[in-house]
């Protein structure tokens, strides 16, 4: 079966993951209207099957632009030192953003983000996150929107990956210890 052998368990569903992506695109229709025109800033490569499925439930007028920001490199753990590895196309003074990210894990890297974001001038700058890890926290980061809060496990699927493999799984698994272990 490939890559469902190297998950341990499923940890959240395909249906639960749509059911609740759908609530999130809810909620944030009570925030934002057309007026607004939000941004969507996707941060890649991880958020983006997020992304994906959110835009379909937003009922205002929107736009999306991505970045890439990395503090991993090829390993499971943070190194601390973040870098913007692309950046925004567009100017987002004046305009409300919404960062749109698949985990929070330390913290450092969102945080890190919110602040370049917020020295451009933007007249809101909201987050919300599919995956929220706080047992990892190490750096206070306001989420507006969250969709899971998950255990201190490395998982994988819908967009998040293991050295660029897992992404496509269609639900949120923990990958097996000796996958990732082998490799460190």
């Amino acid at each position: 079966m490939g890559l469902q052998d190297d998950v341990a368990r499923v940890l959240i569903t395909e249906d639960e993951l749509q059911t609740r992506v759908a609530e999130l695109g809810w909620a944030i229709n009570e925030v934002y209207n057309d007026d607004d025109r939000p941004l969507l800033v996707c941060v890649l490569k991880g958020a983006f099957i997020f992304l994906a499925d959110l835009t379909r439930h937003l009922a205002m007028r929107h736009e999306v632009d991505f970045m890439e920001v990395s503090s991993y490199g090829a390993g499971t753990e943070s190194t601390g030192v973040v870098r913007i590895l692309l950046d925004l196309e567009q100017s987002i003074e004046g305009r409300h953003v919404l960062i749109v990210e698949d985990i929070v894990d330390s913290g450092r890297t969102l945080a890190y983000m919110a602040r370049n974001l917020q020295t451009r001038g933007p007249a809101s700058l909201r987050i919300c996150a599919l995956l929220s890890k706080p047992a990892r926290r190490e750096v206070d980061v306001e989420l507006d929107w969250v969709g899971f809060e998950v255990p201190n496990e490395f998982v994988v699927g819908y967009g998040l990956d293991y050295a660029e493999e897992y992404r496509s799984l269609p639900f949120i698994g923990v990958l097996k210890e000796e996958v990732y272990a082998k490799s460190g």
